[in-house]
């Protein structure tokens, strides 16, 4: 377990390397300050907004009763991940289309009215995995011994 954990570390460190070796050859000096400042708010994103709302989600379904099923709590969960990355994915096209374009084919759709509708059906499939769930029974468990 000592030399796989050595060589992962190993592997990472040589994976870091090339990728700042691609970053310093590749990217304009005068660049590299807004992608560093890009990366930051993806950490601050991810850390502070979008990984406390899923633990959050699943201690309050946790805590609405024992009835919540393993499976329902998992399906939620992803569904609450699925949301989040596709609405961080999406609001800058939506900002971009609001600031105009010189292009109108770059941007064509209305990406809010999409979004909603994508988050919508999402909310409705919680709605239901919620909703078989708890009208599921609960199976007894066998136990052997």
């Amino acid at each position: 377990m000592r030399a796989a954990r050595i060589v992962l570390v190993v592997v990472g460190v040589l994976v870091i390397a090339f990728g700042a070796y691609v970053l310093v050859t590749t990217v304009r000096p005068n660049r590299i300050w807004g992608l560093a400042t890009w990366l930051l708010g993806a950490v601050v994103l991810h850390d502070a907004i979008l990984s406390p709302f899923v633990v959050g989600a699943g201690l309050l379904l946790r805590r609405t009763g024992r009835t919540i099923r393993s499976w329902a709590l998992v399906v939620v969960q992803a569904v609450v991940v699925l949301g989040s990355v596709l609405a961080l994915v999406v609001l800058p096209e939506i900002a971009a289309k609001a600031h105009g374009q010189k292009n109108p084919t770059v941007l064509p759709f209305d990406y809010g009215a999409r979004l909603l509708i994508v988050e919508g059906v999402l909310l409705l499939v919680v709605v239901a995995v919620l909703v078989i769930a708890a009208r599921r029974p609960a199976r007894p468990r066998v136990t052997t011994g």
